[in-house]
């Protein structure tokens, strides 16, 4: 009966301060497994978007890659140009300076 009367008094018995204590502990852990979860939340989303942005930025690079090698032709023919114009002067100095060389010793 004594426990009826602690009871009914307002005390707690050890069993219901325990389980008190249990119960905030429980509700603790869960707070902190929600922030938790909400953080791996956030982070999923972040990775998914610089994972779009990269998707993004690799569609770009093949674009100017593609461009790029549509140039390709061009080079190579400005490149055939200028390595015969740049032969041809080295022709005409070397006779030029023949013919100096001929009309100086005359």
């Amino acid at each position: 009966m004594s426990s009826a009367a602690n009871a009914g008094a307002g005390e707690k018995t050890y069993f219901e301060q325990q389980r008190e204590l249990v119960i905030s502990d429980v509700a603790a852990v869960r707070d902190m497994l929600h922030s938790r979860l909400e953080s791996f939340t956030d982070a999923r989303q972040s990775l998914e978007n610089v994972l779009q942005n990269l998707n993004k930025l690799n569609r770009s690079l093949e674009g100017v890659i593609a461009v790029g090698n549509e140039f390709s032709q061009v080079e190579g023919l400005w490149s055939q140009f200028e390595n015969v114009m740049a032969k041809e002067p080295e022709k005409e100095g070397t006779k030029d300076s023949k013919e100096g060389a001929a009309n100086d010793a005359a």
